[in-house]
């Protein structure tokens, strides 16, 4: 049975984890207190579920999920990452992050800064631009005609097609918005970040009932950013 391993296991990674399990996948948890402080989450989830350290979820994942801070990207182990396809679902905020210069004057994107610390491995950009209420509410089967399209990008073209297999089985079409310099497209304060998933269709997304996304909708939004 292929597993899902989630560096980070809060909002999106206890979603992307229910979800994960929802599609009869296994999941390794982990976060940087412990796989202790994990037993409620593991519990809840079920047989299919174990906590671990950040490494031993990176080893076991066949898609490893980073969903932590985009200051705590340091901390992440590279040496079980080379050569894998890593999902990265961070938004730079400097108020929780600290100032990151490369970001700052737009040098990098956020996924750049975690592709530079994995060298060896494939980032791919993705989950970053949904909230964790509405991602639980929209998976959708395949055939379905109100199936949601989340954006991805990355650098390596078979990172791209792994990461867009999980998002389909997890229940959601991918839109690939290029390489991890146009990753931005998708983040803070642009169309793209949140508001297409909500009924409101705007920045007062939080705590309105999910909306589908079609990849057209998606789509328009990612051309419509400006930086």
């Amino acid at each position: 049975m292929a597993t899902l391993g989630l560096i980070g296991s809060g909002h999106i990674g206890g979603t992307l984890a229910r979800l994960a399990v929802d599609a009869g996948l296994d999941v390794v948890l982990s976060n940087s207190r412990g796989p202790q402080t994990l037993s409620g989450l593991v519990d809840e989830l079920g047989p299919q579920a174990r906590a671990a350290t950040p490494a031993q979820a990176a080893a076991a994942g066949d898609w490893v999920v980073v969903t932590i801070p985009v200051g705590a990207v340091g901390a992440i182990p590279r040496e079980p990452l080379a050569g894998r396809t890593v999902i990265d679902t961070g938004n730079y905020f400097a108020p929780r992050d600290g100032t990151i210069p490369e970001l700052e004057t737009h040098e990098l994107t956020d996924s750049e800064l975690l592709q530079r610390h994995l060298a060896e491995a494939h980032v791919v950009k993705a989950f970053n631009n949904i909230n964790y209420q509405h991602l639980r509410a929209l998976p959708r089967p395949v055939d379905a005609a109100d199936r949601t399209a989340l954006p991805i990008a990355g650098d390596d073209p078979d990172a791209k097609r792994q990461a867009a297999e999980l998002l389909s089985l997890l229940g959601f079409d991918s839109v690939d918005m290029g390489p991890l310099t146009e990753s931005w497209r998708s983040q803070v304060g642009t169309p793209a970040f949140c508001a297409p998933y909500s009924v409101r269709k705007d920045d007062q997304y939080r705590n309105q009932p999910a909306a589908p996304a079609s990849a057209a909708e998606i789509r328009t939004a990612l051309a419509s950013a400006r930086r």
